[in-house]
């Protein structure tokens, strides 16, 4: 046995050694420690990061709507880029002014048949010259048929009338590929003039033409009538042959019985239908050509007058498509009027009115390609209007003596006015004065329409239409859409997760909620397509036993449950409990073949064979085969579960304590389920219910494929509709980039970024307020 200081030595190796295990068991917890710790902070950046991160992606996809649709409210523009003046001596007074459509080069009419090609930018000539007149011929009369078609007609103190057309060739140059722009002046209906009257003037002319007919219509001093119609002569081989074009008229005259005194203006529409004939104090006649030229014309369609108090006519004009008249008077005011048909006749109806300005009107012109349109009133101030929209763009006092003519340019970016012997040039801002808040969510009486209405149509295959951008039939359409949607799925996803996540055996739940969970795996493209070209006629050929379905199902179910409770007790426990839900598969099977079985002798016996057919023809309701009956099942079907496994993870979680003490306390499994699981599970019922209505809301393909995609405003279950969603799906890749159209897509977007914002929201709000009420039971 030793002693001393040697005698420590073993018990200090084994302290040491001890010491060295926990030094290292006290410093790998603490790198355990520092490790979680790490982690639980990179979670926690990670986490925060990420939630950040969807605010942001949220926060841009807004900002980028909303930078994307900005433009379509921004106001017009008008700069001035040049003036200059003519030497007045050389030419005759000023009829007409146009511009070219690269705004490189204007025209101007003269009275005397003098014709000036200028440079728009600097005034210098470009060609000058004149209209083959007969001698003698002094200009009374002026009609324009368009500034798009060039087509124009002069009128003689002698009752003759002369038509030629302006227009402008482009070529370019082989050595450097400039663009070269040739004016030229043509007799598109030859060069000898029309004889409308004898040796008597024509006070008002108006012409309406097209590639192969034309027709004239004018007045002369005392009142009379008299119109002229021309048809190109062709044969078999016109077609063929490079002398088609100068192939002779037929032309055949009406002399019209009646007068109609004081005429000053003549109108004939784009259908050559109706003339229209209007005098100075307002008082306008309507004939009907057709009637006029067969010899049946006793009396004019209608008078009215369209000015109020005395007001005379200072400029009235048509609108692009030659369906609307301008009518500027002498009060300052400006509207628009048009035909509208009303039971066998038809009626002149002033749509809008643009309010007063501040002095006359002395000038007005349309554009050739929007519904907009230019004034200048006596005091020099210019305004811009757009008719579909009802808005005024653009006001300014931009000169100071009287204006005499109006020219803006084809695409609209160039304004010529034209004021006592100086001509000024304005560059023209006006991108998207289509657009305003009663174009968009207002109803709009267009153009042969017979009321107001909201209408979305955006595109067609004419310069002349009136497009059409009312978001209302969207919007409706989307709400209809998801409400027939939400119609199907709502009690069916909700029942089925109570059921499933109270009621149901623990093993067969295993069963359910897997496969019905599997059925969001499904393409929606896929039930589109089923619903649209297999459901939708399955529902049209067997609309009966669908109806009959909704109706017997529920009251077999009942009658099922209450054979059940009659059986014997040995038999009804000898199924386990939870499991009661499999006895009423065949019950389901069985009366919902029964439900198609008797459609057939029921359709017969009160409904002479056809439903379908009553219902459109003895209802008077319409009936499209892709309709909002088939987007409730498509998308009930698409919609149900997302709802279902929401709603079912929140009655199933609701802690079972306090389903065991209210059941320990007497209540019923009902009871139980109304007082106590329901309210504890209702914030996530409740966000399922929203969450499902988003799906709804959003869905593209389904509404897109069996809905037939009208943008019709009608709650019948038998018609479809068009969504904010499936819209943007087909118009997107047709639309013009930076176009009207192309931007109020993007608004369509944003209106439906907007909705599902504020419904979830809302929902938000709704469901921390449920979670407060109920968190304390």
């Amino acid at each position: 046995m030793l002693s001393g200081e040697g005698a420590d030595i073993p018990n200090r190796e084994v302290n040491a050694t001890e010491d060295s295990s926990v030094f290292l068991k006290e410093n790998s917890g603490r790198l355990r420690r520092k490790f979680r710790h790490f982690t639980d902070r990179a979670a926690k950046i990670c986490i925060a990061a990420g939630g950040l991160g969807v605010i942001a992606a949220l926060l841009l996809i807004f900002f980028y709507l909303f930078y994307e649709v900005m433009p379509l409210f921004r106001s017009a523009d008008v700069q001035n880029i040049a003036e200059y003046s003519f030497d007045q001596s050389t030419f005759s007074e000023s009829l007409h002014l146009a511009i070219e459509e690269q705004s490189e080069i204007g025209v101007r009419l003269g009275s005397s048949g003098d014709v000036l090609f200028f440079n728009v930018e600097d005034g210098s000539e470009v060609a000058a010259m004149r209209l083959n007149l007969p001698e003698g011929f002094n200009t009374s009369s002026f009609a324009l048929e368009s500034e798009t078609s060039g087509v124009f007609a002069m009128g003689s103190d002698l009752g003759q009338a002369v038509v030629a057309r302006y227009s402008f060739e482009t070529s370019f140059s082989s050595e450097d590929n400039s663009r070269i722009i040739t004016p030229v002046i043509d007799y598109p209906f030859g060069e000898t003039p029309f004889e409308l009257f004898d040796e008597s003037s024509l006070v008002s002319l108006a012409i309406r033409s097209s590639t192969d007919r034309f027709l004239i219509a004018g007045t002369n001093e005392g009142g009379a009538i008299r119109m002229i119609r021309g048809n190109r002569q062709a044969n078999l081989f016109a077609a063929f042959s490079d002398e088609a074009d100068a192939a002779p008229f037929d032309v055949v005259s009406a002399s019209v019985s009646l007068s109609a005194p004081g005429t000053a203006n003549l109108f004939i529409d784009s259908d050559r239908r109706w003339l229209s004939l209007v005098s100075r104090n307002g008082l306008t006649r309507i004939l009907d050509i057709r009637e006029a030229f067969a010899g049946e014309l006793s009396a004019f369609e209608l008078e009215t007058f369209i000015t109020q108090n005395g007001a005379e006519i200072l400029d009235i004009r048509y609108l692009l498509g030659a369906m609307s008249l301008l009518v500027a008077d002498s009060e300052g005011g400006i509207s628009q009027w048009f035909l509208v048909r009303s039971g066998n006749g038809v009626t002149l109806e002033k749509v809008r009115e643009f309010g007063r300005a501040d002095a006359s009107i002395v000038a007005v012109t349309a554009e050739q390609r929007r519904r907009n349109f230019i004034t200048v009133d006596a005091e020099g101030t210019l305004a811009i209007h757009n008719t579909t929209a009802y808005r005024e763009v653009f006001k300014k006092s931009l000169v100071s003596n009287l204006s005499r003519n109006l020219a803006i340019s084809p695409r609209g970016d160039a304004l010529i006015i034209e004021s006592d012997d100086r001509y000024s040039v304005w560059q023209v801002d006006n991108e998207h004065p289509e657009v305003s808040w009663s174009a968009l969510w207002d109803k709009v009486w267009y153009e042969s329409y017979s009321e107001p209405d909201y209408i979305w149509q955006s595109s067609a295959s004419t310069n002349e239409f009136e497009p059409k951008y009312s978001l209302m039939p969207l919007s409706f359409g989307t709400l209809k859409a998801a409400f027939y949607a939400m119609l199907l799925a709502a009690p069916l996803a909700i029942s089925g997760a109570i059921f499933t996540g109270y009621f149901m055996a623990p093993p067969m739940r295993k069963q359910v909620k897997p496969l019905i969970e599997l059925m969001q795996a499904i393409p929606t493209v896929v039930l589109g397509f089923l619903a649209g070209l297999w459901l939708a006629p399955f529902i049209e050929k067997n609309l009966l036993g669908i109806f009959s379905i909704l109706l017997v199902l529920p009251f077999s179910i009942l009658l099922a449950s209450l054979c059940w409770s009659q059986l014997p007790a040995r038999i009804r426990l000898g199924i386990p409990e939870g499991w009661e839900a499999a006895i009423l598969i065949p019950v389901i099977l069985f009366f919902g073949y029964f439900s198609f079985l008797i459609a057939a002798p029921l359709e017969s016996l009160f409904f002479n064979g056809d439903l379908r057919t009553f219902i459109t023809n003895d209802l008077g309701i319409t009936y499209d085969q892709r309709n909002s009956l088939v987007v409730g099942f498509a998308m009930g079907f698409a919609v149900i579960p997302t709802i279902f496994t929401i709603a079912e993870d929140a009655i199933f979680t609701v802690p079972k304590q306090l389903s065991y003490g209210s059941l320990a306390l007497g209540a019923t499994p009902w009871q139980t389920l109304y007082r106590v699981i329901l309210p504890t599970a209702s914030p996530g019922i409740f966000s399922a219910l929203m969450i499902g209505m988003g799906r709804a809301v959003g869905e593209t393909m389904i509404v897109l494929m069996a809905t037939g995609n009208t943008p019709i405003m009608d709650v019948n279950i038998f018609e479809g509709m068009r969504t904010l969603a499936a819209n943007i799906a087909v118009e997107i890749p047709e639309s013009e980039v930076d176009s009207t159209h192309y931007r109020i897509l993007f608004l369509a977007a944003l209106v439906l970024f907007m909705f599902t914002f504020v419904v979830n929201t809302a929902a938000e709000v709704v469901r921390e307020r449920l979670r407060a009420k109920y968190g304390e039971i």
